[in-house]
């Protein structure tokens, strides 16, 4: 072949062009490899590659290397007290990943625990899609391990978890719920989105699977949308297979772009984790505010259990990130007090460097009726506030103002909830 002449047509000769070179020197920055396809040096390599008998790529949508080299990183933070080995799978959206989760192992008839205060788009995932084949579900109080274990059946595949719960930011006991999961034959599966592995490594508590949108903290920047999830092997391997036949790879470009986030994530997180924690307890006396839910308050319910399991730095224990503010006056007034804010940006999505808001029942937790609110103790008027990477005195100051001239009005029944995004 090397001896051949090259081809005389000029559009043969604008298609074979010489292949890109391969550097024998490791590159600092990840090479995007932005090809949907791959080529063999004959059918059988073809056939083993893509039958798994034989390691390589095929084709983006089956595995792509830069796709593989961010959840390799993942894997890397969230195991990196393990003996054991622990892998990943990349995924289009955080959605995404949290649905091929439990695809690989919910099947028909199977049932899964999870929280009353869940993540609005798994609450509608389990509530209304999976539902409906057959998957039924219990929502219960996480902090209760006697309402968990008292919901655990024979038919339980999944106990489903959030290491800081959207938007409560009620904590999460993980190795006694892996104890009462593993003691029925379950899975612990747990969604770190909020703590990112700077806070905190599930896998390391009894976790047996993490699940992170990658959209948020891990991308930090706002500008790529992807999922991971992270485990053992032998239990990724299913999850792999689904996202093979549901297509919901994660895009070569925005695995660079979150795999680059990954560099900068645990400068990043310790800043805004010390911010939340001022930002709360200036807050938490203001005569406008009816509660502040953040774990770094020693009022918190989950204060102590996020001393026991969460990282400690300098600075002291990280408590996320994440600070939901309820003010007098139910929905109208937290309406308010998000409109109400100059600095602070309402927007879509969480994580980022710009502190933003979304008033809870309107957006991230649409999903949920009145009853299913009150049932995960968010109530109406709740403000999720992103802490961002600004000045702490800048947010306290952009805080206080909205407060002072929230209304204290009351939420009529029957209110209607608009629709607005938060996607994983």
């Amino acid at each position: 072949m090397m001896n051949e002449p090259p081809p005389s047509g000029e559009n043969t000769r604008a298609v074979h062009l010489p292949p890109p070179p391969v550097p024998g020197q490791a590159p600092i920055g990840t090479p995007v490899w932005r090809t949907a396809a791959f080529s063999f040096g004959s059918s059988q390599e073809y056939a083993d590659v893509l039958g798994d008998r034989a390691p390589g790529y095929s084709y983006s949508r089956v595995d792509n290397p830069t796709a593989d080299a961010f959840a390799d990183g993942v894997a890397a933070l969230e195991g990196t007290r393990l003996s054991a080995g622990v892998t990943g799978q990349a995924f289009a959206s955080g959605m995404a990943a949290i649905s091929a989760v439990f695809l690989a192992f919910a099947h028909t008839g199977a049932h899964v625990v999870a929280p009353a205060a869940v993540y609005g788009g798994t609450y509608g995932l389990l509530a209304d899609l999976l539902a409906r084949f057959g998957v039924d579900t219990d929502f219960v109080d996480m902090t209760d391990l006697a309402q968990v274990r008292a919901a655990i059946r024979p038919q339980t595949r999944i106990v489903w978890a959030e290491t800081l719960a959207n938007p409560t930011m009620a904590v999460a006991d993980l190795p006694a719920l892996a104890e009462a999961a593993h003691e029925a034959g379950a899975l612990l599966v747990v969604d770190s989105t909020f703590a990112t592995p700077v806070v905190c490594r599930p896998l390391e508590h009894g976790a047996d699977l993490v699940v992170h949108s990658a959209t948020k903290y891990i991308g930090g920047h706002s500008d790529a949308t992807g999922g991971v999830v992270v485990g053992r092997s032998e239990l990724i391997a299913p999850v792999r297979a689904v996202r093979i036949e549901t297509g919901g790879m994660l895009a070569p470009d925005e695995a660079f772009l979150l795999r680059r986030g990954l560099e900068t994530l645990p400068l990043r997180v310790h800043r805004q984790c010390d911010t939340a924690a001022a930002l709360a307890a200036a807050i938490a006396g203001h005569p406008a505010v009816a509660k502040v839910d953040y774990p770094g308050l020693p009022g918190h319910p989950g204060h102590e259990i996020a001393r026991r399991l969460y990282d400690a730095g300098p600075e002291g224990t990280r408590f996320g990130a994440i600070v939901t503010i309820t003010p007098h006056g139910g929905y109208q007034a937290g309406m308010a007090l998000a409109d109400g804010l100059r600095l602070i940006r309402v927007a879509t999505s969480l994580g980022g460097t710009h502190t933003v808001v979304s008033h809870v029942a309107s957006t991230t937790h649409r999903q949920m009726d009145a009853a299913a609110l009150a049932a995960a103790g968010i109530d109406p008027g709740a403000v999720r506030f992103s802490i961002g990477l600004e000045d702490a005195d800048d947010l306290i100051v952009d805080v206080t103002n909205a407060l002072t001239a929230v209304p204290r009005t009351h939420e009529p029944e029957g209110a209607s909830i608009p629709y607005a995004g938060d996607s994983r």
